[in-house]
């Protein structure tokens, strides 16, 4: 369903922009994105730090505290399929503005948050409008940058951004509550989304459909409540029991639901998901490399954390700041691998390399001790991690974008970030699962002084890094078969050639 362009620009002549003009603001438009990118992926782990202080001052529950990760979570990821489709039917600028807004309102709603309820709801509100955003900005990356080596550019910053942002979430959440408030980690997205919405409408396009497809119904409710019932089915089991009815109900439910919404993509003639977005070789390997990074490194990020605060003994600011080497690694490496990797090789070696460099790093991890100390064990194994994580990160969603027809960018869009963040859910649940049944086989029988306590939760946290690392190394093996080892020849098409401008200013 192609769009159709704007009328030029009033400093254009004859309707051409100035070469120069036209690249700035191409970079201007992913800067742009990319604050709002980087709001998205921050709100996954920012608020995490901050959940001791706001549970002393809202009084709530240990039970109850899952809630405030659960809720943004639920409606992230069960709504990302639909908001895809919504901005491929309604305009990708005006749903990118106006949930950027709206993603600020339910910010400052959690910020101002009086009772658990009031910041319960504005973490699923946040959820919510990053399910509309969060496709809008990656789908208009894919149409904005459609040269070979400018679209490669772009996405390993890109890559850098999604990669390194959830630890620079824990930095950030950190030094917030420390120095300010834990409101502060909420009421911190009004300037990243006062800039990005500024940004974006002065930048973009106003993109219109030239046809509008009717909305396919049964297949969105079906995808949202499959979707919803199988992050809360894993989210459920992760803090009480993997054969509770209620887990068991919700993984069944997901299991036909998903099935019926199969079933009506095959048959619909206007699928949210149409077929032929997923059963590209390339495509649907990306999306598979994409959940499987999602179901290790949720897990990982959440055991280092503890294992920095509960076992070293670190303040939250300082746990933030020993994220920081690996994020650099994964913005440095993301950019290495889709401009000068991917051109030349194609994705297979660099998703598949980064799998398994990603295994590794892990593997180093599952190295650690109570008494590990950072520069010696903890900062190569980070480093490692980062070089693999953004091998593998960039060109996954480069690839997973390639070669849409420009009217089902938003739902391929939306279905990277939802591979990510339902293999981040379930990964979460299950490595979560499995370092806690660790700990408490290690414990029984023994006396709990704090020193056999230590070494139990350290044994738990390596058991799920051994895991994690076996899901990075099945991943390899995976997408190297899956993948095409063919450099890519043209300029991955997803405009119009009668319309090769970027997406500008009216």
């Amino acid at each position: 369903m192609p769009e159709q362009a704007a009328s030029p620009s009033a400093g254009t002549t004859d309707g051409r922009e100035d070469g120069d003009a036209v690249s700035a603001r191409r970079w201007w438009i992913l800067a742009v994105l990319g604050i709002a990118q980087l709001m998205i992926v921050l709100d996954i782990t920012v608020v995490n730090i901050a959940l001791p202080s706001a549970q002393r001052a809202l009084h709530f529950s240990d039970n109850s505290r899952e809630w405030i990760v659960t809720a943004y979570a639920l409606a992230f990821g069960s709504l990302l399929l639909a908001g895809g489709r919504i901005g491929d039917l309604f305009g990708r600028k005006r749903l990118f503005v106006a949930s950027t807004i709206g993603f600020a309102a339910a910010s400052t709603l959690g910020g101002a948050a009086q009772s658990f309820g009031m910041l319960v709801a504005a973490r699923g509100l946040q959820g919510v409008f990053a399910a509309l955003m969060a496709p809008a900005a990656l789908s208009l990356v894919s149409t904005t940058f459609t040269d070979p080596r400018e679209r490669s550019t772009a996405f390993g910053i890109w890559g850098g951004i999604g990669g390194g942002g959830a630890a620079i979430g824990l930095l950030l959440g950190g030094l917030l509550t420390q120095d300010l408030s834990w409101r502060w980690t909420l009421f911190v997205n009004l300037a990243f989304a006062a800039i990005a919405a500024a940004g974006a409408s002065a930048l973009l396009r106003r993109d219109v459909s030239s046809a509008r497809e009717p909305i396919d119904v049964p297949g969105t409710l079906t995808a949202t409540a499959g979707l919803f019932a199988l992050v809360y089915g894993f989210a459920y089991a992760q803090n009480h029991s993997w054969g509770s009815s209620t887990t068991v109900a919700c993984l069944v439910a997901a299991a036909l639901l998903l099935a019926v919404f199969v079933a009506i993509q095959i048959r619909a003639a206007h699928p949210l998901l149409p077929p032929r977005v997923v059963l590209d070789r390339n495509r649907g390997g990306s999306y598979l490399a994409l959940g499987i990074a999602g179901l290790g490194t949720f897990g990982v990020f959440l055991f280092m954390t503890y294992y920095l605060q509960q076992t070293k003994g670190y303040s939250p600011s300082t746990t933030g700041i020993s994220f920081l080497p690996l994020s650099a690694a994964v913005v440095i490496t993301s950019a290495i691998a889709n401009a000068r990797v991917v051109p030349r090789t194609g994705p297979r070696l660099a998703i598949a390399s980064g799998m398994a460099v990603t295994a590794i790093g892990i593997a180093l991890l599952a190295q650690l001790g109570v008494h590990s100390s950072y520069a010696a064990h903890l900062l190569p194994a980070l480093l490692v991690t980062g070089v693999g994580v953004g091998f593998l990160f960039a060109p996954a969603q480069d690839f997973a974008t390639r070669g849409v027809q420009p009217g089902d960018a938003g739902v391929a869009s939306g279905l990277v970030n939802a591979a990510y963040q339902v293999g981040g859910s379930l990964g979460l649940a299950l490595l979560s699962t499995l370092a806690a049944t660790a700990t408490r086989h290690h414990l029984a029988g023994k006396q709990a002084t704090p020193s056999v306590i230590a070494h139990a939760a350290v044994h738990g946290y390596t058991t799920g890094f051994w895991w994690a690392a076996g899901f990075f190394a099945a991943g390899a093996l995976i997408t190297g078969l899956l993948l095409h080892g063919r450099a890519p020849r043209t300029a991955p098409r997803t405009q119009p050639a009668a319309n090769p401008q970027p997406a500008s200013a009216n």
